[in-house]
């Protein structure tokens, strides 16, 4: 990998999306002093968890980059910053013989994103996952994944299915898509746009601490491609139990225990949402913050207890072999 890093990049640029080249959302963004040479991975194929609050909107995972390399940013739910909006997800385009990022974008209607087929209504041009009827969102069940329980606002329409087995996550050059702007697109880059919330900023900001997103590590492959909720402590949770199972330290009936208290906390949760209009009160939240607190430590003792499931470890380190 032939990239170039400068005293000022790692000063002012932190993340691939903070600092730009030309204002204009459908513009390239990139870090200054950093050439980064090499294609990003495919979009890892993967499952979208169900919308868990009415109004939150599904934002695709992507790959960002770092001082490490590039990292999987998970899929997640997001309130939008207000009623009517859409999101046009960000994509990696060659030109000048470099990767740039162009950043994804709030706005009424979904812009050029590239021609990346994210999935779940982002085929690749437009979205087809749901649309704002009034100021509800409305979402299209047969693209989209919801929890029905508490997301009533559903249709289904499948004709709008387009079947993309292509999964590549960049625009232009050797390997690239060769997909370029419709005048929809084109119009939809004039309009007004609002750039990605703080929740979008953090999330990207979490994923790069984790070392398990880049594709140093995962080879393309990441094992928590997609969450729920923006910093969810349940996905954390799941994370350190998943990498217990994968690594043996936990034992089928550790695990069965753990995931237990992860779903008796999640419907709990989800319950006391509906009782409050989609909101957690005060009390609620820390009562729940409580209760996870009380899952992290179980999860750290079984996971350094003298018990392991050595069959499941061995399977993972070996997992040709019978």
């Amino acid at each position: 990998m032939r990239t170039l890093f400068s005293l000022r990049t790692l000063l002012l640029a932190g993340s691939m999306g903070l600092v730009s080249l030309a204002p204009a959302p459908a513009k390239a963004q990139i870090a200054v002093g950093v050439s980064i040479r090499v294609a990003p991975p495919a979009i890892p194929v993967y499952e979208q968890p169900p919308c868990p609050v009415e109004g939150y909107m599904w934002t695709p995972g992507y790959w960002s980059y770092g001082s490490a390399g590039y990292y999987w940013v998970p899929g997640v739910w997001i309130a939008p910053p207000r009623v009517g909006l859409l999101w046009t997800p960000g994509y990696w385009g060659w030109g000048g013989g470099v990767y740039a990022w162009h950043a994804g974008y709030w706005g009424p209607h979904v812009g050029f994103y590239g021609g990346v087929n994210y999935g779940f209504g982002y085929g690749g041009v437009g979205f087809v996952g749901g649309e704002w009827r009034g100021g509800r969102f409305a979402y299209n069940t047969a693209v989209v994944h919801v929890n029905e329980t508490v997301v009533h606002n559903v249709y289904v329409n499948r004709t709008v299915i387009v079947n993309n087995n292509v999964h590549t996550s960049f625009n232009g050059g050797p390997g690239g898509l060769a997909a370029h702007a419709n005048a929809e697109e084109l119009r939809a880059a004039r309009e007004p746009h609002v750039m990605r919330t703080s929740m979008q900023v953090s999330h990207e900001h979490t994923a790069g601490m984790d070392h398990a997103n880049f594709a140093s590590e995962n080879h393309g492959r990441p094992a928590n491609a997609a969450m729920s909720r923006v910093n969810t402590r349940e996905g954390n949770q799941q994370a350190r139990i998943g990498q217990g199972v994968r690594s043996g330290q936990l034992t089928p009936r550790e695990t069965s225990h753990l995931e237990g208290k992860e779903a008796a906390i999640h419907q709990e949760v989800h319950s006391d949402r509906a009782a409050n209009g989609g909101h957690l009160t005060g009390q609620e939240r820390a009562q729940v913050n409580h209760q996870q607190n009380q899952v992290s430590r179980d999860i750290d003792r079984d996971k350094h207890n003298a018990r392991t499931d050595r069959p499941a470890q061995e399977h993972n380190e070996h997992p040709h072999q019978r």
